[in-house]
């Protein structure tokens, strides 16, 4: 298969050489030359714009930051759909709002191309390991055709609804995610204050109903304060602004989103905005007068 790639940032990148692995023919651009070149270096071939990567591909994956991002990598000038052929499956991997997929759907399928929303859960771990979740949104033979495509990275897929769905999933995904993250924060925070042994203490709540692959995962890196972004918490912050308008338009009451929101926005109120989302446990420090040593690796960005 001819892919094409747009994104070669934290989770773009070992995304795509994932597929050069898998023995697909990848055509790539990006902003930062330097992603670039070390996938070029791993197999696959350059191109100067989101145009020239669909002229050469028979599918195209975006991977960007957000809705605006992707408009303008699949709409804009250089983009996508000039050049793509009739049929050509687009895939957007990235997280925006469930109405813009739906626009970009209805826009592509105006130009007699096929999209699929296909974010993907589990970070930079995830995508460097091939193990992401993602949830798919479109037309059964589109979707089919997708999870062919993305199956060198993907873990586990699920066709969850028509265009747009993935989103709305990926939405509820962030949800849980952040809510974990910050009952992290405060269990770990509670055990340090009160002097027991944090890594017996972990060993035996992983073994319960507690048990998860955020305190799997995050617990460490949050008792090491090595907040180096495998997601950051600006990123996390925009994909809750997304649950919560979902939220409102089902007209479904979301507190806990809330709350947690508005702990996301104060860190980045207080400059800490690139860090990993496990940082969440900076900000119950800070409600309750913790000073935690910090660590030189804080504050670092991708």
């Amino acid at each position: 298969m001819r892919i094409g790639f747009v994104g070669l940032g934290v989770m773009g990148r070992p995304m795509a050489r994932h597929l050069v692995e898998a023995g697909h023919e990848v055509v790539c651009t990006n902003r930062s030359q330097p992603a670039l070149d070390a996938l070029v270096a791993a197999g696959a071939e350059a191109a100067r714009t989101p145009a020239e990567v669909a002229e050469k591909a028979d599918v195209v994956i975006t991977m960007l930051p957000d809705a605006p991002d992707v408009e303008s990598v699949v709409l804009g000038p250089d983009g996508i759909a000039l050049t793509a052929r009739p049929e050509t499956l687009v895939i957007d991997c990235s997280t925006i709002a469930p109405g813009a997929a739906q626009a970009l759907g209805e826009a592509l399928a105006e130009r007699g191309l096929r999209f699929v929303d296909a974010p993907v859960s589990g970070g930079e771990a995830g995508a460097v390991a091939g193990r992401l979740a993602i949830m798919l949104g479109g037309e059964v033979t589109a979707v089919r055709d997708a999870e062919e495509a993305l199956a060198p990275f993907a873990g586990i897929t699920a066709h969850v609804g028509p265009v747009g769905s993935g989103q709305l999933v990926k939405a509820a995904n962030q949800m849980l995610v952040a809510g974990a993250l910050a009952m992290t924060g405060e269990a770990l925070t509670l055990l340090g204050q009160a002097g027991v042994d944090i890594e017996a203490a972990l060993g035996v709540l992983q073994g319960g109903l507690a048990g998860s692959r955020v305190l799997e995962v995050k617990a460490p890196s949050m008792l090491a304060r090595d907040f180096t972004p495998g997601f950051r918490l600006d990123l996390h912050h925009k994909d809750l602004k997304i649950a919560l308008a979902a939220a409102e338009d089902a007209k479904v009451a979301v507190p806990l989103t809330g709350v947690v929101t508005q702990l996301v926005q104060g860190l980045r109120a207080a400059g800490d905005g690139g860090q990993d989302h496990g940082a969440l446990i900076k900000a119950v420090e800070r409600l309750s007068a913790i000073r935690a040593e910090q660590d030189p690796r804080e504050g670092e960005s991708a």
